[in-house]
Formats: C-alpha cells, structure tokens, sequence
C-alpha cells in the first residue's frame, strides 16, 4: 500500500479513536502530500520515495520546531510538537545505527575509490541516495568527514 493511501486510512482511524495529537500530524502530512501533488511541475506519480521525503522533511521540522520551544521555555508546545513528531515518524524506515551508517558509507567510498576531502562531494550524493529515508542527512555528512580526514 502507498503511503498517501495509508495516511489517509490512518486519518480516519485516529478520527474514530479520537487522537487528536495523531489526527492533526497525520492531516498534516495530508496537506503536504496534496500540495505536493498539485505543485507546478509536479509529475502524475506521486510515489512512495517522494513521500519518504516529504514525512522525513516534517519529521526534522518538528524536531527544530521542539528545540525552539525548549529554549524558549515553553515545554508544553515542545511535548505537543515531539508527539507529533512521534506519529509522523511511524511512517519512516527504521533508522541506521551509527556503526551501520559508518559500514555502509566505507562501501560508498570504496566503490568512489573516494581519499579526500575533495571528493566528499562523490561521496555525498551516492551516500544520500543509498541511505535515503534510513539516515539523517547531517549524520551521514559527520561520517563522511571523519573518514575522508
């Protein structure tokens, strides 16, 4: 099942059981998808690796938006973001270990044939796209430095 399809299942769910924390995140997630959708220049297909995105861009947003909130003294609107952050992410890969992401980055190098720093751009790219929706992109970028230094 596509995730759009899955989102929209789970609104109704969250409806009849009343969670208002999972129904604001998953209409949400709605939202962005339909103006993804619809954008100007968007394709016909919308598929699962665009929502990936999508649901990963929302993930790391509530995150930002949780750490404001916390220095700006205000718990309450950082707990309501983290929660929704939570369901959002219900929907994303099981995130790599450190040791995993490091395993799979050396691969990358090697089939780069990647030395230095210079060729941190190389590595970059295909790194991102083999662990796409598995790693954060700032993770991935700190290992990659570490190894190519």
């Amino acid at each position: 099942m596509e995730l759009f399809e899955q989102v929209s299942k789970d609104i109704v769910t969250a409806m009849k059981a009343r969670d208002k924390v999972a129904l604001d995140a998953l209409r949400n997630i709605k939202k962005v998808f339909l103006e993804a959708k619809t954008a100007p220049g968007a394709t016909e297909q919308f598929d699962d690796a665009a929502a990936l995105k999508i649901i990963q861009k929302l993930a790391k947003q509530g995150k930002e938006a949780a750490e404001t909130y916390i220095q700006a003294g205000r718990q309450d609107l950082a707990d309501d973001e983290i929660a929704q952050v939570n369901v959002i992410e219900r929907y994303l890969p099981k995130q790599l270990s450190e040791e995993e992401i490091t395993l799979a980055i050396k691969t990358v190098i090697e089939q780069t044939g990647a030395s230095t720093m210079k060729d941190m751009g190389k590595v970059m790219g295909l790194a991102n796209k083999q662990l796409a929706g598995k790693a954060d992109g700032r993770t991935i970028s700190e290992i990659v430095k570490k190894l190519l230094s």
